[in-house]
């Protein structure tokens, strides 16, 4: 496997000037923020592994923008769309080039500055004194880094496929010109840092070290890149193919079945924990948990760098009667894939397309805020009024309260990951914002024991998450059940930053290119409520937009950086 030095030029205090949760962090010092200094004291080290972990994502898409800290990448999903005043921050309308992809395109910069400073810690670290002084606690550290490193290359090769594989961070004679790796050693590298990490790393933490890496993490994110690596996107005859893109490992849904079944086997494949309603499953989402394998913690003193606390979604979410903006709406089209209670599907007799909301799943409710949801201390209202001398319209239609260009498009707003018990501004104690849990895992396990031919094993770890969604067991076979466990996938996982994603590795463009469709809801003259399904806007799909460009002003600083598919 190949590797390159990286072009190092910022002084190391770029770590403390960026780092979060600066009430939490403070360095003893500030004037002290020399190399020496700080790789001679372990707990100054400490200090600047903590800034690293700012490379994990938060509730924006890009915390650099003042608009992308407020919502995420739902809004360029199946699942929902941007809200405000139908704009395309993301460009899934106007469709990405290598000079503008909207919201999405500091994300290369972004991640490769976290990689260059985490790369040079690793490069200093193990002749350093504080390694010296302190073995055990730096020897972690440095098992915290190469976990994040790792991360932030999983997460760029979803974006861009293979990318350039960098080990040693070095001076400014170095060439930094360098071509990409092939996304089968991008895989390669990851798995074998992850490894390294997971040996190092303790299984837990304790409640002061909540959101520090973790065996369970590094498996956790070991099973993702395995499962991404081993889907139909990355087979050699599908399109875009070559190196850049491809996976021909003839093992790999074995190998992705064994990075799930290794952390597994860690929790003894314990049920997830059981919820008797919506409320108590909505709860799950707001401190933390057994089922979490690695979050970044919010609080009142804990914050990530660039965010403040209208950044969280209780206000960027809610709908806009309320004072929120609400800025990411669900699709219609998503919202048709919740269940009815009895397991049965939106297409069968007890879905009522006039009353959609009634007899819907838990997850539906949990998920969801739409028409007529009791949600703090009112019914949700969208609908505009037939006569508003006989009723004035709905508090958070685009004729009621706030600034009604934050009104619902589609009928829909998130629910999910919103604390009611605390103001629509306010904080929640630990509130997490989740990056890995053991749902998670259990739907890679089923997946990868789908394309094995290992059925029951599927249907036993999907129904894991059925079953604590109050929901019959899955008993399909064959396509359906395939069918069943992706379907698991989208709800289980809603709003959680996957189905941008598992619809591409999927390549199912039904999903990616599409009309996202909304409920206009009327209020008649006798007070009865109706709504009319509409096209809110069509979304197309471009086949060279399953990967992001390479950002031209890159191409133009290392040519040899060959661009993506179709741009």
């Amino acid at each position: 496997m190949k590797s390159f030095k990286y072009y190092y030029l910022l002084a190391l205090g770029i770590f403390f000037m960026s780092a979060g949760c600066e009430d939490a962090l403070e360095i003893e010092a500030s004037d002290a923020f020399t190399e020496d200094f700080i790789y001679s004291n372990p707990d100054q080290l400490e200090r600047l592994v903590f800034t690293a972990y700012n490379s994990t994502e938060s509730w924006g898409i890009n915390k650099f923008q003042w608009w992308s800290r407020r919502f995420n990448i739902e809004g360029a999903s199946f699942e929902a769309k941007f809200n405000f005043n139908d704009l395309d921050l993301f460009r899934v309308r106007a469709g990405w080039n290598p000079s503008n992809v909207g919201v999405l395109g500091d994300i290369w910069r972004n991640y490769w500055d976290y990689i260059r400073d985490i790369t040079l810690f690793l490069d200093e670290v193990d002749e350093s004194e504080a390694m010296q002084m302190d073995t055990e606690k730096v020897t972690v550290l440095k098992a915290e880094m190469k976990f994040l490193r790792a991360n932030l290359y999983s997460k760029l090769i979803k974006f861009y496929g293979g990318v350039p594989i960098i080990e040693t961070a070095v001076g400014l004679n170095d060439n930094f010109d360098i071509p990409r790796n092939s996304y089968e050693e991008c895989v390669q590298f990851i798995v074998a840092e992850l490894d390294e990490a997971a040996s190092v790393l303790p299984e837990t933490r304790p409640d002061n070290e909540y959101g520090r890496a973790t065996k369970l993490a590094a498996l956790a994110v070991k099973s993702r890149t395995l499962l991404y690596a081993a889907s139909k996107l990355h087979d050699p005859g599908t399109e875009p193919s070559g190196p850049l893109y491809d996976y021909s490992n003839p093992n790999k849904w074995q190998e992705a079945a064994d990075a799930a079944k290794e952390l597994i086997d860690l929790v003894g494949a314990r049920d997830l924990i059981e919820v008797q309603d919506a409320t108590e499953y909505q709860n799950l989402f707001l401190s933390p948990n057994e089922d979490i394998l690695f979050a970044r913690p919010y609080g009142a003193t804990f914050y990530d760098f660039g965010t403040d606390v209208n950044s969280l979604w209780n206000q960027t979410q809610a709908p806009s009667g309320y004072g929120g903006w609400a800025l990411s709406s669900p699709t219609h089209n998503f919202a048709l894939l919740f269940n009815m209670s009895d397991g049965s599907s939106t297409d069968g007799p007890l879905y009522d397309a006039n009353n959609p909301n009634d007899n819907r799943e838990m997850r539906y409710y949990a998920n969801l805020n739409y028409n007529g949801a009791q949600f703090r201390g009112r019914d949700v209202q969208y609908y505009l009024s037939e006569d508003v001398d006989a009723f004035p319209h709905g508090l958070d239609s685009p004729e009621g309260l706030g600034n009604t260009l934050h009104s619902s498009k589609t009928g829909y707003n998130i629910r999910k990951f919103q604390d009611e018990s605390v103001g629509l501004t306010d904080t929640s104690p630990n509130r997490p914002f989740i990056l890995y849990r053991l749902a998670e895992i259990y739907l890679n396990y089923a997946e990868a024991q789908y394309h094995l031919g290992n059925e029951a094993v599927a249907q036993e770890y999907v129904n894991k998450i059925t079953r604590r969604a109050l929901l019959p067991e899955i008993t399909s076979s064959g396509e359906a059940l395939y069918e069943a466990i992706k379907r698991e996938r989208r709800i289980e996982l809603a709003f959680e930053g996957h189905n941008f994603f598992d619809e591409r590795r999927w390549m199912n463009e039904e999903h990616l290119g599409f009309d996202v469709k909304g409920l206009k809801w009327t209020k008649e003259i006798d007070g009865t409520l109706s709504n009319e399904e509409y096209t809110v806007v069509n979304r197309p799909w471009f086949d060279r937009q399953y990967y992001l460009p390479i950002p031209q002003s890159e191409i133009e600083k290392a040519p040899d950086l060959e661009q993506n598919y179709g741009y």
